[in-house]
């Protein structure tokens, strides 16, 4: 590739990542919505069988406060506390593609009834369903479930302060996976004996944080991947079409790259279009498995890219020689997996399960994660390792060069140049991902200039997925084995002699009539000595 070509590229993909990040700063709204919703406190005495709505034709009958005389003479397993989502005058889409409900409890204290420490709250949940506002409730999910209850005083606890309030963490309590319907009922009921529910404090009033995706962004996030997965599908083709014109089977590298190619596609399939008329409730599973899979592909490629430049003869082209740092990956990957399958896999049959609702679970789920975060550590260390030595070997490599012509020793500092230059767009692109998931973190959403605005959030995960689709069309582009014929074979094998071994005689290419692309034989990958 000229050094012409390689500069149209580098401004494309630059021009192509400023269009990312600005279709998600300027015409995506924010990734998603937070709605709080005050549970009404529905009277269920007698028991009901049916759903109690809090508003409506069918509207339960319901206090505002505990503390009416009507509620004094009722029990605690008297009272279902219900929630209308979303709020009236308004619909659910499929367009949101998830749902998540967070409990928030307002807890007053009392002296004579405060929350013990380790107090673990019961909750019966019941979740319906409706398409209009006049057929009845359907219903959807039934569970019964225990989430600790973690609250602080934040004055002392004595007869004058009784009355204020404590801070309790919010309590996760669903993640639904498809939001197929219109309009969806909460009845949570909090029973009551010896046994359930006991040391819990004084409950005033429960919320509900329902949070979803936007329709906007999920339409703007459907388009980029409507985009990226055709033109990293022909790029992944073409890139195959050329290395199946070579007269010499696949060596480990281009195999690697073409495995990269296909697992970026796997993620940019726009499978949110299917969920739009199906109710698939494993559609964030499918996300995690396509991120999991583009992931697990990226590292290998990274540690197989540097070590078939650093390999000597007997030990390149081999996956056996990646054995650790490749085992470190699919171990990493292993773990991840059945920790997703062990919570979302659940969610499948019953969105109220929470692997952090028990101390085992939390424990198991914290082991998961901290023994994959440690694999991924050492192979970050290895890799690292790993890109020292390619530059110093490519440092030795470079003072052969003074002994060349000078129209060889120029084309080969180009050729050892632009694999710097691959090797500076992987650190670039690890660096932007962290200094963009920083920036999303501690931004409060959006920026203000002039007239315009501009959602950071969005913009982060627009320009990240952006840039990592350029990343591997760019690996592509520059791996793909060059088009020029045999009129370069003869020079090429003899330059490659040069750098690898001067006063070698028995040297000899190994491929056809199409050899390596000029990256990969600058390397010394076709000499066998």
């Amino acid at each position: 590739m000229s050094t012409k070509k390689l500069v149209i590229l580098v401004l494309f993909v630059l021009v192509m990542q400023v269009v990312a990040i600005m279709v998600g700063a300027l015409i995506a709204p924010s990734p998603t919505s937070a709605v709080r919703y005050l549970a009404t406190k529905c009277i269920n005495r007698p028991p009901a069988r049916g759903w109690l709505a809090p508003w409506g034709s069918n509207r339960c009958q319901q206090i505002r406060s505990f503390d009416e005389p009507l509620a004094k003479r009722l029990g605690a397993n008297d009272f279902v506390f219900a929630v209308h989502v979303p709020p009236p005058h308004a619909e659910m889409s499929p367009w949101f593609q998830y749902m998540l409900a967070v409990l928030e409890v307002d807890v007053a204290f009392k002296m004579r009834n405060p929350i013990e420490d380790g107090v673990v709250l019961t909750i019966d949940a019941g979740l319906a369903y409706r398409d209009n506002l006049t057929s009845e409730w359907s219903a959807k999910f039934h569970s019964v479930e225990r989430r600790p209850l973690r609250c602080t005083l934040a004055v002392a606890k004595t007869y004058e302060n009784e009355g204020r309030f404590y801070h309790c963490d919010p309590i996760p309590l669903m993640e639904l996976g498809s939001v197929a319907h219109k309009y969806f009922l909460f009845n949570l009921r909090l029973p009551v004996n010896d046994t359930t529910n006991v040391g819990i404090g004084e409950i005033k009033d429960i919320h509900i944080v329902g949070i979803h995706q936007n329709g906007g962004f999920t339409k703007v996030w459907i388009s980029m991947k409507a985009v990226f997965c055709p033109w990293i599908l022909v790029a992944t083709a073409w890139y195959w079409h050329r290395i199946s014109l070579m007269a010499r089977p696949p060596v480990l590298l281009e195999k690697v790259i073409f495995a990269l190619g296909i697992a970026m596609t796997i993620l940019n399939v726009p499978a949110e279009w299917l969920s739009l008329a199906f109710e698939w409730t494993w559609m964030l599973l499918l996300e995690d498995a396509q991120q999991g899979v583009f992931y697990s592909t990226l590292f290998c490629f990274w540690v197989i890219f540097c070590g078939e430049h650093l390999m000597d003869q007997t030990q390149r082209n081999r996956l056996s020689a990646y054995w650790w740092q490749v085992g470190l990956v699919m171990f990493g990957s292993a773990l991840l997996l059945v920790f997703d399958l062990s919570d979302r896999g659940v969610h499948l049959t019953n969105p109220f399960y929470s692997v952090w609702a028990s101390e085992s679970g939390m424990k198991l789920a914290i082991t998961f994660i901290v023994v994959a975060g440690l694999s991924v550590f050492l192979y970050f260390l290895s890799l690292c390792g790993m890109v020292c030595c390619v530059f110093r070997n490519i440092g030795g490599k470079m003072q052969q060069l003074p002994a060349m012509p000078l129209d060889r020793r120029l084309r080969y500092e180009g050729i050892i140049f632009r694999f710097k230059f691959l090797m500076l767009v992987t650190l670039t692109c690890a660096a932007m991902t962290v200094i963009f998931f920083i920036l999303n973190q501690v931004s409060e959403g959006h920026w203000h200039w002039g007239n315009y605005t501009f959602e950071v959030h969005s913009a982060f995960l627009t320009g990240i997925y952006g840039m990592w689709n350029l990343y591997v069309f760019t690996i592509i582009f520059l791996y793909a084995p060059s088009h020029k014929r045999s009129r370069e074979k003869s020079g090429d094998s003899q330059q490659t002699d040069v750098l690898e071994k001067p006063d070698s005689q028995e040297a000899k290419p190994t491929c056809g009539e199409q050899g390596p692309t000029e990256a990969y034989r600058i390397t010394g990958k076709v000499v066998q000595q």
